[in-house]
């Protein structure tokens, strides 16, 4: 998937798709491509994720912009996203080292376990955002759920995407480890330095995303293999 959303995203940055122009059908796309409607399509999500295009039901996909911005997470853009996180899941996790419970500590537990034996990336990423939840329960402060509640939506949805083309999940559950063992030992100082760097991982994989560094010419072909 990684090869056609990088050819196809090179296209319209080099002007290729202008914008305002309608991409190839996905049929056309799969031909040309070689490629499964499946994985054209995940590109094609990816696609619209970093804002370069939309897709209107019954017309097709069509570019409004040539340069990526601040991709978008369902109704959030991904800086905002951060910036909430970081004022909110840091200093949660620091609460939740002196608050936790043995069953708090339990559920987590269980999760990491399920989540290091997970090779399905839509399961993952569910218990992924789980796993986020049940770090803000331990805080014993239910505003603190509510909040990850209110964007649990954007969260799977970034972390579907840093999945897909960040290779995140193993680090993630390094990181996810980190920050249960910081819970329980009960030391606030170092949940919170386990939750800073996996937020400060997460923002260095998207801007890599965002912003990757090119030292291949581009070419007109399909995606190499």
């Amino acid at each position: 998937m990684e090869a056609v959303l990088d050819h196809l995203r090179g296209a319209i940055e080099r002007g290729r798709y202008a914008i305002g122009d309608k991409l190839p059908s996905e049929a056309e796309l799969c031909r040309t491509l070689e490629v499964s409607r499946p994985v054209l399509r995940e590109a094609l999500r990816a696609l619209q994720t970093m804002g370069l295009t939309v897709s209107r039901t019954g017309k097709g996909t069509f570019v409004v912009a040539n340069t990526v911005e601040d991709p978008t997470f369902g109704d959030y853009a991904a800086s905002d996203l951060l910036e909430v996180r970081r004022h909110i899941e840091i200093p949660v996790a620091g609460y939740a080292a002196l608050r936790r419970t043995p069953e708090n500590l339990d559920h987590l537990a269980h999760l990491l376990d399920r989540m290091e034996r997970e090779t399905d990336t839509t399961a993952w990423v569910a218990m992924d955002t789980l796993f986020h939840l049940a770090v803000a329960e331990a805080a014993q402060n239910p505003v603190f759920r509510r909040v990850i509640e209110e964007i649990r939506d954007a969260l799977a949805r970034q972390s579907a995407f840093l999945n897909e083309l960040g290779g995140r999940r193993e680090q993630s559950n390094r990181e996810h480890r980190a920050i249960v063992e910081a819970l329980v030992d009960g030391s606030e100082h170092d949940a919170v330095e386990a939750m800073s760097h996996h937020l400060d991982r997460v923002e260095t994989t998207l801007t890599d995303i965002v912003r990757p560094q090119r030292t291949d010419t581009p070419t007109e072909g399909g995606p190499e293999a």
